[in-house]
């Protein structure tokens, strides 16, 4: 004889703290759907204590197939048609990794009354298969139909509303909470601060923050959180100090939080001071605070304190290791950064990008290129980070066929969406390979324009002779409302330069300060002094250079010793090489081009004091260089070298180039 089923009734509005015991014990367990303890067990959450032998299976499934065996049994016995056992079958379906969202909706289909909590699951579960307005619908459904709220209701509602454009929805949530009284329930109230948080809304955030009157640590963390997240880190430490002097006590999450403030500031003080009250108050950190801790100190540029804590933690991630590549990048020491790449266990394509960036960010393209294409050979697959920084070294090497291919192939083959930032970092390449009319047609195509896509095309057009169409550009762009910075005027000025336009030069130069507030810098000089020195004005240059309201930078010197140069003012050209060996003595380009002038002019006595100048001072002429890409292989090639291993092969290619050169020469003289 069968016993009869013991039941606890479910209630919407079980105190959480309450347990329940569900105890039936009248079937033995099913043999073929049992599970190993190896197998993950999904998160149940319930706090009820589950004693029946199917329900404790049910809490270990671990696939559908199980599932369904389990619901099978359920239904055979009729443990199906209570409603406990039914919620634990959907929330599987619904909520687990391995369930199945499709088949949880055609399950809660079939029941003829779903419970509020029922009606929660099915809301949690779209939002967690990213489908809100499905989850949404749900929502609403219970509104018409009567069904009781409960305080979780509103909460996975507005976690819906908050991947919504607009904000309709989340306000109508909020509006019927105040109706229904539910936005007296901490839950709810926690749930608001997060929705208008989350969407940058630190206003309508922080109003409810406020008008909360017993505040527990989830409530301080999400508004801390938030102003973290909107770059308002001077808030956030505003109130994470509140928080302390209260009688709440911050938790992990609380602390990653406040290092994410301390990180965006580079307040590496502060930073120290979050550590001294983490371990003050005893909060052991697990690896995600021992990560943001991390990650605080490397953007901090302290990376002796990085060391010491990356050295400390006991288990590590793929981010740790990351930060460490990152922090030495930034830093210069590629050395290192390098190293620790090399020894990272599970390399992702971040800890890739990390590396090339270093590289092409610290003038090292070949090797940046170099890890590139090991990267792809290796079968990671590029994100937009890496495409930027593979471009960028691409455009440092007038790499023009790789540049090429990575557009072509990532791009305008659909594999990675033509992003600003991407967009910006192609035609910066295009243009540094001289192929400006490729850069311009990538610049027509974007929908959308910041001011580094406006400078990086003036650039372009500066840097490949082309001053009249970096001034259209240039007015197209203050007709767009977009309003010039000091990069745009240093493009602007080298673009008048290159294109010996000085009245056109000389009135942007003026109008910085009186039409948009921005003080020339060094740079600015420098292009002025260009300009004038190009066109032949070199008192007026020296004039500009004397009456400089900073010292002098190498840049403007150096134009105006290269406008001696090309106007041969041997007087003037002495001047400035006296000042720029006070700068960089040991600048060989300096006492080459001086050596030249001299030669120019026939003082050979000059020629000689130069070089033996040279020789005392022990510099060294930087030999010329080329290098060619072939395969993704770089060659180097210096004059007069003969390490590389086939040296004596390309000499007598050269040789008979150079034979057929003369010839060609011959034939032409006939």
């Amino acid at each position: 004889m069968k016993r009869p089923l013991v039941l606890v009734p479910y209630s919407a509005h079980s105190t959480p703290k309450r347990q329940l015991r569900y105890h039936l014990v009248h079937h033995k367990p099913i043999s073929s759907v049992s599970v190993s303890t190896n197998q993950t067990k999904w998160n149940s959450r319930t706090n009820v204590i589950i004693t029946h032998p199917t329900l404790v299976m049910m809490e270990s499934c671990s696939s559908m197939h199980q599932l369904r065996q389990i619901q099978a049994r359920m239904t055979l016995t009729g443990l199906i048609n209570h409603t406990f056992p039914l919620s634990r079958l959907l929330a599987f379906c619904a909520l687990a990794d391995a369930g199945d969202i499709r088949y949880a909706h055609r399950l809660f289909r079939g029941i003829p009354e779903p419970n509020t909590f029922m009606w929660n699951t099915m809301i949690r579960a779209y939002n967690k298969a990213r489908i809100p307005t499905t989850a949404f619908s749900f929502f609403l459904h219970m509104l018409r139909r009567r069904i009781p709220l409960d305080p979780r209701a509103f909460v996975f509602a507005l976690k819906a509303c908050g991947h919504f454009i607009g904000a309709s929805e989340g306000e109508s949530v909020h509006s019927l909470a105040r109706k229904t009284r539910f936005d007296s329930d901490l839950l709810v109230r926690n749930g608001l601060v997060y929705f208008y948080a989350d969407r940058g809304w630190l206003k309508d955030a922080r109003r409810v923050f406020d008008e909360i009157p017993v505040k527990d640590v989830v409530t301080w963390t999400t508004m801390i959180d938030g102003y973290a997240s909107c770059n308002c880190s001077d808030a956030a430490m505003e109130l994470f100090g509140l928080m302390l002097v209260g009688d709440v006590e911050p938790n992990e999450v609380t602390m990653i939080a406040v290092l994410s403030a301390c990180s965006q500031k580079g307040d590496l003080a502060m930073g120290k001071h979050v550590y001294e009250i983490m371990e003050k108050r005893n909060i052991r950190p697990g690896l995600s605070l021992h990560n943001a801790l991390l990650d605080m100190y490397v953007k901090c540029g302290s990376m002796v304190a990085a060391r010491g804590v990356f050295d400390k933690m006991e288990t590590k991630d793929v981010f740790s290791w990351t930060s460490m590549v990152n922090g030495y990048a930034k830093c210069g020491d590629l050395e290192s950064a390098r190293r620790f790449f090399n020894h990272t266990p599970q390399k992702n394509v971040i800890s890739w990008s990390a590396m090339i960036a270093g590289y092409s960010q610290n003038d090292k393209p070949e090797e940046s290129l170099k890890l590139f294409h090991e990267m792809l050979r290796m079968g990671f697959v590029p994100v937009e980070h890496t495409l930027v920084s593979a471009l960028s070294a691409c455009g440092q090497l007038s790499c023009l066929s790789l540049g090429s291919w990575i557009h072509h192939y990532f791009v305008d083959g659909k594999r990675m969406p033509l992003s600003v930032t991407l967009a910006n970092a192609t035609i910066d390449m295009y243009a540094k390979c001289g192929s400006i009319d490729e850069a311009a047609e990538v610049f027509s195509s974007m929908s959308e324009r910041n001011l580094i896509s406006w400078n990086s095309m003036i650039a372009g057009y500066a840097a490949n002779g082309r001053a009249k169409q970096a001034i259209e550009i240039f007015e197209e762009m203050k007709c767009m409302g977009h309003k010039p910075d000091d990069i745009t005027f240093v493009s602007l000025l080298t673009a008048c330069s290159h294109g010996g336009l000085v009245a056109e030069g000389q009135e942007y130069f003026d109008t910085m300060d009186r039409s948009y507030g921005i003080k020339p810098k060094r740079e600015h000089y420098a292009c002025m002094i260009d300009l004038l020195g190009r066109t032949g004005l070199l008192e007026e240059a020296y004039k500009l250079i004397t009456n400089m309201p900073m010292q002098p930078c190498e840049a403007a010197w150096g134009a105006l010793l290269n406008a001696c140069r090309k106007h041969d003012h041997v007087e003037l050209a002495n001047l400035s090489v006296s000042n720029l060996l006070s700068l960089d003595p040991e600048d060989s380009g300096i006492y080459v081009l001086l050596s030249n002038i001299s030669a120019n002019e026939r003082k050979w006595g000059d020629v000689r004091r130069v070089r033996s100048l040279m020789r005392n001072k022990g510099v060294k002429k930087i030999p010329g260089h080329s290098l060619i890409d072939i395969d993704g292989e770089f060659n180097e090639f210096l004059v007069a070298d003969e390490s590389h291993p086939q040296s004596e092969e390309i000499y007598r290619v050269v040789d008979k180039i150079f034979l057929l050169s003369k010839l060609e020469d011959s034939d032409w003289e006939l």
